[in-house]
């Protein structure tokens, strides 16, 4: 939880607690269903919470925003960025059944009301969102091909809608498709801890 407060130091006392409670809730349900890696349930605040919350760092989601987490997984990056902007909407999405369960008892057991969960894959979804948020789903492009028809075409941020990935390494083929539209930020400018080297977010602008 230091971390945390090292990068984020006014969050308030709402967000600290919730903050606080994911690690024994992760701890549990992973002992139950492996949705992070048991060898890297330690480094959960760093390597999960913090990494999420790097899309923070690069832009500040106004109230009401609508936001989709596309292959969720157990919860990330959604379910820290719905803590931190309970102003806006989440829609966490994951084709996995027993990682959309856990997801869902985590954000029900800290009191997240601004998030809500779905069995499917994004194809399926037809609801339009400000963004599209996701780490290291899929291959730039393929993910692009499917979220376009997810995109609101009216704009209410600093940063015109569009797709906010966590990724990690050399991206510059991956992204030479939609270079034109394409902003890569380096995480290590905004957090000091060695894992952040090669993490960079990549937004496209659709």
């Amino acid at each position: 939880m230091e971390i945390l407060k090292k990068y984020f130091p006014n969050l308030s006392p709402q967000q600290i607690q919730q903050f606080a409670s994911l690690y024994a809730l992760y701890s549990d349900w992973n002992a139950k269903i492996n949705v992070i890696s048991r060898k890297d349930i330690e480094n959960l605040y760093i390597h999960h919470v913090l990494h999420s919350l790097g899309i923070a760092k690069m832009i500040s989601f106004t109230s009401e925003s609508e936001i989709m987490d596309v292959g969720t997984g157990g919860g990330f990056p959604g379910i820290p960025l719905a803590i931190f902007f309970p102003e806006c909407k989440f829609h966490l999405l994951d084709r996995i059944r027993k990682k959309i369960t856990v997801a869902t008892e985590i954000a029900k057991t800290i009191g997240l009301e601004n998030v809500s969960f779905r069995h499917c894959g994004v194809e399926e979804e037809a609801h339009k969102f400000d963004f599209i948020v996701s780490r290291a789903v899929m291959p730039l492009g393929d993910l692009l091909k499917i979220v376009r028809k997810n995109i609101k075409q009216e704009q209410k941020n600093a940063f015109p809608n569009g797709l906010i990935c966590l990724k990690g390494g050399e991206l510059q083929a991956e992204i030479a498709p939609v270079k034109r539209r394409t902003i890569i930020y380096d995480l290590k400018d905004y957090f000091d801890e060695e894992f952040f080297v090669t993490k960079k977010i990549v937004y496209v602008q659709i």
